[in-house]
């Protein structure tokens, strides 16, 4: 483990921009940009002009993964499975179904998609917030929480022991969804491109405007007039993906304030030193997984955790008093600004 040590400042590792050159060669960079999925998304890749069906392909596979996993999305396959209807779960629900059930094995419940009545209870999902939460509330919702207690069957559907687990894909589908956009630009012919969709990253091959591989810039939070980045980091042929909390809360109507990562196991809303995490790994979707487990796992457990993974770096962000912590795993390559 690296251990860096600086003055207190808020910041994290959850929005990124690309530090450009000026152009050497024949080859631009093309940016699709808009919104999807909640956020907003930017792509880009090397090419002469824009190509159409890059443009087309992208609209269809964010079409599909709110058809599957958006909860907001009253007729997707997500809402009906959450509603207790009979529905057969698609290759894509089915596909972050089982990792999901790969990554909560391996935290030992820390990732956990069936906390969503949870999220909502809370106030960060798309069901309506309960004023006020109590220990017997959060007990009676953790009846209900617990990726034993949810299976996928041979015939495509998702048996539930209680009709009332929520399931929420939020923090795994973005990185599913960015692994889909690199796959399409891959099968399309494309070597270099990187691909964000709110701040989950894929980088394949280089940056064709300086021929070095792409290199993002991490947002410093406390944004001014003029943007601002905390560190950089290079990124090659791996997903990268952050968590973090200080700009996701809600006060109930007691004054209590609820960050949005809830810890599956006790039922609670994390507060904690731990400012954001951000996790390297061979596809976005398990760099997200990991990065939200991260944030709800004691630092020393997450610590562990990462040692036993092959292929997966990570970083934390940590307030210690009066200076902020950063602790990366030894692959994890960053400069501080």
């Amino acid at each position: 483990m690296r251990l860096i040590t600086m003055g207190y400042k808020k910041f994290s590792f959850l929005a990124f921009a690309v530090i450009f050159g000026a152009c050497q060669n024949e080859i631009k960079v093309q940016r699709a940009q808009g919104d999807a999925l909640g956020t907003t998304y930017s792509i880009l890749y090397a090419d002469t002009k824009a190509n159409e069906s890059v443009l087309d392909s992208i609209d269809a596979i964010f079409l599909r993964m709110n058809q599957s996993m958006s909860t907001y999305w009253p007729n997707s396959i997500i809402s009906k499975i959450n509603r207790g209807e009979a529905v057969v779960a698609d290759a894509d629900f089915k596909n972050v179904f089982r990792a999901s059930k790969l990554v909560w094995q391996q935290t030992n419940g820390y990732f956990d998609p069936t906390v969503g009545a949870l999220v909502n209870a809370y106030g960060f999902g798309p069901e309506k917030p309960l004023a006020e939460i109590d220990a017997k509330t959060v007990d009676s919702l953790l009846n209900i929480t617990g990726f034993q207690r949810v299976s996928l069957e041979e015939n495509g559907t998702v048996s539930k022991e209680n009709k009332n687990i929520y399931f929420d894909f939020n923090a795994i589908a973005k990185g599913y969804t960015v692994d889909a956009l690199a796959t399409m630009l891959t099968s399309l012919g494309y070597e270099n491109y990187l691909v964000e969709v709110g701040g989950e990253l894929f980088a394949a091959g280089i940056n064709p405007d300086k021929e070095i591989p792409w290199r993002v810039a991490i947002d410093h939070p406390e944004q001014r007039e003029t943007r601002a980045f905390i560190a950089t980091l290079p990124l090659q042929n791996q997903g990268l993906a952050s968590s973090g909390n200080y700009r996701k809360f809600r006060t109930d109507e007691a004054g209590n304030s609820f960050v949005h990562t809830v810890n599956p196991i006790t039922g609670k809303s994390i507060k904690s030193n731990i400012l954001s995490t951000s996790v390297l790994a061979s596809t976005t979707m398990l760099a997200d997984a990991y990065a939200t487990a991260l944030m709800a796992m004691p630092f020393e457990k997450g610590k562990i955790l990462i040692e036993t993974l092959n292929d997966i770096e990570a970083a934390w962000v940590l307030a210690i008093n009066d200076s902020v912590q950063v602790i990366t795993t030894p692959n994890f390559t960053f400069e501080l600004e």
